[in-house]
């Protein structure tokens, strides 16, 4: 396979099979995490910046991409509009990823944070306040608005979903995380007509107000919202669930444990609701389910103990590996002066009972055998000038020229 952008790298076809994990149900997992970028977002943010240049809104070299993200939206839009040669701005809260935010700055792209959270104790409301600081102050920048731009959402009926009915012969549920709710009802949409019988369930976090509920502070980025997305009038759910934060993270660890798959967190959101209602699946159904992104970028969160310590649980975290014990360093040792040998002081002289056994014998040869303080330009010479190989004479002062000299010229190698 030959690309000749990495905006090729979306990979459509892949689901894992994940044996009995919903009371003796194989679950389908579709996996956008080997994305370019590592997400799904990709698919929203090509779709995004193309609906305005259809438009003729956006200008390459000219117009300021604005949007509020979280960490994989960002991302693709960094690499999308550094490819079209777009200036992008991306706007995030202090729940942002680490990797993602340096991922978007090493892709040109700017980086602004605000830290201030909004009415209802999330940040979404201050992160829209602040784009629309930005859209005063700059007369080029455009906010692509993936709440309520319809491009989102059909970007995910005409890929998302159409992926998955080309996988299957027959869906019964299907599983979506959801936060702007593009993904849910692109897909929600395009699987209704695909399979009229399949179950449509949405999956927000507890203190999400995306479908009503009552808003509450979160930790875990890129699922939930604190404002109520314009898209979310056209996501239509037959079930609504709403996963913690403690069952997430744990989802999460169980996940990479007896499945051996680092997730994100809203795939372990998403799995934890398809097991909460697992006793509601007949023999012989199909059940998908969506995984976003996968779990490298939020080592520094849900996979840290300390993190899950100060933001979801203490009990959680006493469960989660230890983290790795620094040895402690080695005082430098002073080595004396070895003539022209150059060794510097700082170098740390290493236990003569860890080396091979060879450099042992070598260096029990040279420290009892010859004065090798020669100058020979052969292999293995002596000392002296010797030129021949392995020269060398008695203690090694001669020129002797021919092959394996008796001298013990060692330590002049």
């Amino acid at each position: 396979m030959i690309i000749e952008s990495p905006l090729e790298l979306i990979f459509r076809d892949l689901f894992y099979r994940v044996p009995a994990f919903a009371a003796g149900h194989d679950v389908f997992l579709k996996l956008e995490g080997f994305n370019v970028t590592g997400s799904i977002k990709v698919k929203t943010a090509i779709a995004l910046v193309e609906d305005l240049e259809r438009r003729g809104i956006a200008k390459p070299d000219e117009t300021v991409m604005i949007e509020s993200s979280s960490g994989n939206l960002g991302l693709a839009l960094s690499l999308v509009c550094a490819i079209k040669g777009y200036e992008f701005i991306c706007v995030t809260d202090p729940n942002a990823n680490r990797s993602a935010v340096k991922s978007i700055e090493l892709y040109g792209g700017k980086v602004i944070i605000v830290e201030q959270r909004d009415a209802v104790g999330g940040f979404l409301g201050s992160r829209l306040d602040k784009i629309d600081d930005l859209l005063k102050q700059n007369p080029n920048a455009v906010w692509l608005n993936q709440y309520s731009n319809i491009a989102n959402k059909n970007a995910h009926a005409d890929q998302t979903a159409a992926e998955i009915a080309h996988e299957f012969e027959r869906v019964d549920w299907v599983f979506v995380g959801t936060g702007t709710t593009g993904t849910f009802g692109g897909v929600s949409e395009r699987l209704r007509d695909e399979f009229p019988g399949i179950k449509v369930v949405a999956v927000e976090p507890v203190g999400s107000v995306t479908f009503g509920g009552p808003p509450g502070k979160r930790s875990i980025p890129g699922i939930g919202t604190s404002v109520r997305p314009k898209l979310a009038d056209l996501a239509v759910a037959d079930r609504i669930i709403a996963v913690d934060e403690e069952r997430t993270v744990e989802t999460c660890l169980s996940f990479v444990r007896d499945h051996h798959l680092l997730v994100g967190g809203s795939t372990g959101s998403v799995m934890a609701a398809v097991q909460s209602i697992a006793s509601e699946f007949r023999p012989g159904e199909t059940i998908v389910a969506i995984s976003p992104d996968l779990g490298e970028k939020y080592l520094d969160t849900i996979y840290d103990p300390q993190w899950v310590a100060d933001f979801i649980s203490p009990r959680i975290a006493k469960t989660m590996p230890a983290p790795p014990v620094v040895a402690p360093a080695i005082d430098p040792v002073d080595i004396p002066d070895r003539g022209d040998s150059h060794v510097p002081s700082y170098v740390h002289e290493i236990p003569p009972e860890i080396l091979p056994i060879s450099l042992r014998l070598r260096n029990m040869i040279a420290s009892t055998n010859g004065n090798g303080n020669g100058n020979g330009n052969g292999h293995r010479n002596g000392n002296g000038n010797g030129n021949g190989h392995r020269n060398g004479n008695g203690n090694g002062n001669g020129n002797g020229n021919g092959h394996k000299g008796s001298g013990y010229g060692a330590a002049g190698e």
